[in-house]
């Protein structure tokens, strides 16, 4: 039964991503963001527990990405449309949040054949991008009204968009182990989130993917090993 685990959280994982298009389509009062949430923590843990009883397959790594495909893929692009569509008249510019569905899924394409992507991701992965993407709807106040105007949305969608498909060397949090020695980085990054997230509560959502980027840049640019 073991080797079943991992691909029964990968597919809750697809169910959560379902659910939270729906709720996104039917205009729901649930945030789309909550139903991210448990998509990630599935997402985080279907990998681990695949290592964790050594029962890694090839049909559980394309699972997981058709499962990621629409969680982090199909779902952020709704969720974003909605948001520039909220902002303009103009029909066909929320279209272009599309691009964000487009480049998750090159990511996800490129990462199942890149051998290379074992403790680091090369790119901003799709998880922490739909994180970013569904917390905006939680910032409030003077930087809640800036991003409520269609070309920072655009320009948004643009940027995380291509980051996705870059080369950059983003910090993975694939556990082999607990110990501090071999996670550093990892448990330094998750202190500082929890952190923030105590301190400004859902608001610091996005504001800790924005972290997690630099993070990943600034051990790159120091040869920290990610």
């Amino acid at each position: 039964m073991k080797k079943h685990i991992p691909n029964a959280l990968t597919c809750c994982n697809l169910l959560c991503g379902c659910l939270g298009i729906v709720f996104c389509l039917e205009n729901k009062n649930v945030p789309p963001a909550y139903f991210v949430w448990v998509a990630g923590i599935f997402d985080f843990f279907d990998g681990f527990a695949a290592r964790w009883l050594k029962v890694t397959s090839p049909i559980g790594k394309e699972l997981d990405s058709l499962a990621d495909m629409v969680s982090f893929g199909l779902l952020p692009s709704l969720v974003m449309y909605k948001m520039i569509g909220a902002t303009t008249d103009t029909i066909y510019l929320p279209y272009v949040a599309f691009m964000i569905a487009v480049c998750a899924a090159l990511r996800l394409a490129i990462f199942n054949v890149d051998e290379t992507q074992h403790d680091s991701f090369k790119g901003l992965n799709t998880p922490a991008n739909t994180l970013f993407i569904t917390g905006l709807a939680f910032i409030t106040g003077e930087i809640g009204t800036f991003l409520n105007h269609p070309w920072v949305l655009i320009g948004i969608t643009i940027i995380f968009s291509l980051l996705m498909v870059s080369r950059v060397s983003i910090l993975a949090f694939k556990f082999k182990d607990f110990s501090w020695t071999n996670n550093k980085l990892r448990f330094t990054f998750l202190a500082c989130a929890v952190l923030l997230l105590l301190l400004l509560g859902k608001s610091a959502i996005s504001l800790v993917i924005l972290m997690y980027i630099a993070f990943s840049l600034a051990a790159g640019a120091l040869k920290l090993e990610v």
